[in-house]
């Protein structure tokens, strides 16, 4: 094949490439993300019989299950992709994570057919997680050893759009089909159509996909014969590449992860759970945003191929770091002011005995409350309070600007008299509509998927970069894999646990900015830049 100098138009062959490989992993990408936005629905269908609260946490968990097993598809599929080639394995996880989603949509309720309809909706969710574990390594690979070494991240930006543009498309599904069919259709049947279309986005996927050829890199590889018969022993066994495999999981990709993960899943979840900010409205105002950034993926790609990728990724976890305090303090008083404002003006505590606190996990924990030190955090959480915990003896007692309630065993008397205290305070129960800063609410959330795009534009050409061809899609998936479905996925539980034991709604981001500098530290004494590495040869 003729050498492509990187000033050189982009052949026609190239942007089929990378127009069937984003347009694949968007697919799929959707197909992911849907359940994670309609997760409220699906507890409703699925869980109703645990009681409302629990349906939301085990659906949650469901949800959480797609991430925990997605290592498990990047091994699997990884495998396969260094064994028999990039492209038939990454058609493989495109028709499983299809047929999941597809399953889904018709999948019975609890009352058709009892227990079976969550055992199986977990199933496919894992189904789902095995799928896009081994959908991105073989993706990524396949699009960079069709590239220049000159064009690499510029060609590799595309498919880093795909994530956020997938979510963007699951979020317009949504409001469109809720928009037409309305509220109460829309929860009863209605969000099915969402996962049924998928069946539609799976036959495009697969059509252009199978229009492509093997990537050349890959061809040239096992026509001399040097493809490993063993990429896992080879990849995770030998000290020399299991060391490059550490430093991009702790070096690069779980601060990338953290960092995707708060500036678009986390602040979603942040303006409807503890802005108060109606669901639609929510979703409207990040797809502005989204569709703002998505630019930036290919933009901040390209620029790594002038300066480098190292560079433009840790300054990403940097400045995320450093600006995510103020960043979401901003985005409370441009999308619920009067929640920020009462939080400054009323002087709320909670005294109780430390040692009846129970640690909360998640947004709604599924465990019973045991103490009234329980019941008084959860309800001054979910109410997104500002609030000092003091330690004390007996059952808690909840102040309000002076106003003190005590709180007993009967979570239901102790919810309704609380939240009359802060309803007379001034704490909003939800955003008024009317007060939203539309344009500063945007302003914020581009920000935020700015330095999203930082990170992650131009992290598949580097990590395809760190890993010789033979073992390469074994070596890129695994890290990618950990440091997004651990270190990212189980982000929002671990933020929310941080800031209902604090009292403080902003202290769980020092989770992401502890993990985003950790990220940066260790890259910048550990990881070697790539720009320019020869992928034919390097790594022996």
């Amino acid at each position: 094949m003729a050498t492509i100098d990187a000033r050189d138009p982009m052949p026609a062959e190239h942007r089929k490439v990378i127009a069937a490989s984003s347009l694949g992993a968007m697919f799929e990408w959707y197909d992911f993300y849907l359940y994670g936005v309609l997760a409220p629905v699906l507890a409703t269908t699925y869980f109703a019989q645990a009681g409302e609260r629990a349906a939301l946490v085990l659906t949650l968990l469901a949800f959480a299950a797609g991430f925990v097993v997605r290592p498990l598809g990047a091994l699997f599929f990884g495998r396969l992709g260094d064994l028999i080639g990039r492209k038939y394995t990454f058609l493989v996880t495109l028709l499983l994570m299809g047929a999941a989603t597809f399953a889904v949509g018709v999948l019975p309720g609890f009352q058709s057919i009892g227990i079976a309809a969550p055992l199986t909706l977990v199933l496919l969710r894992l189904l789902q997680g095995l799928a896009i574990g081994g959908e991105y390594g073989g993706v990524a690979t396949y699009v960079a050893e069709h590239a220049p070494p000159g064009r690499r991240g510029f060609y590799t930006g595309w498919i880093q759009t795909t994530a956020s543009v997938g979510l963007l498309l699951a979020l317009l599904v949504i409001v469109g089909v809720r928009g037409v069919l309305g509220e109460q259709a829309f929860a009863a049947w209605g969000w099915r159509l969402p996962f049924l279309l998928s069946i539609v986005l799976l036959a495009i996927g697969v059509w252009v996909r199978l229009s492509l050829n093997e990537s050349p890199i890959f061809r040239r590889l096992k026509q001399s014969g040097g493809a490993s018969r063993a990429p896992l022993t080879e990849a995770f066994g030998r000290w020399r590449n299991q060391r490059q495999v550490l430093i991009a999981l702790f070096g690069l990709v779980a601060g990338q992860a953290v960092v995707w993960y708060t500036g678009q899943f986390q602040a979603l979840f942040f303006l409807t759970l503890q802005l108060k900010v109606d669901q639609t409205t929510a979703s409207l105002l990040m797809c502005a945003a989204l569709a703002l950034g998505a630019p930036l993926f290919v933009g901040f790609g390209a620029l790594s191929d002038r300066i480098g990728r190292k560079p433009i990724i840790l300054c990403g976890c940097l400045l995320a770091a450093l600006a995510y305090l103020p960043l979401f303090e901003a985005l409370t008083a441009a999308a619920n002011p009067a929640l920020a404002q009462a939080q400054q003006r009323v002087v709320t505590t909670l005294t109780a005995d430390p040692a009846a606190c129970a640690w909360q996990f998640n947004v709604i924990t599924a465990t019973p409350l045991r103490s009234s030190c329980d019941i008084a955090k959860r309800q001054l959480s979910d109410r997104a309070v500002r609030y000092a915990t003091l330690a004390g003896s007996g059952a808690a007692i909840v102040s309000v600007g002076g106003l003190q309630i005590e709180v007993g065993d009967d979570a239901a008397a102790a919810q309704r008299r609380i939240d009359a205290a802060l309803d007379a305070a001034g704490y909003p129960a939800r955003a008024d509509p009317a007060r939203i800063d539309h344009v500063r609410v945007v302003a914020i959330l581009f920000l935020l998927v700015m330095f999203v795009a930082m990170v992650y534009g131009p992290i598949a050409a580097l990590l395809v970069e760190m890993f010789p061809t033979r073992v390469r899609c074994s070596s890129v998936s695994l890290p990618y894999h950990i440091g997004n479905g651990w270190f990212g996925g189980l982000l929002p539980s671990t933020m929310f646990a941080i800031a209902a034991h604090t009292g403080n709604m902003y202290s769980g981001l020092w989770y992401p900015i502890g993990v985003a500098l950790s990220s940066c530290a260790i890259g910048l004494i550990f990881v070697k830049e790539t720009r320019g590495t020869d992928l034919d040869t390097a790594h022996g």
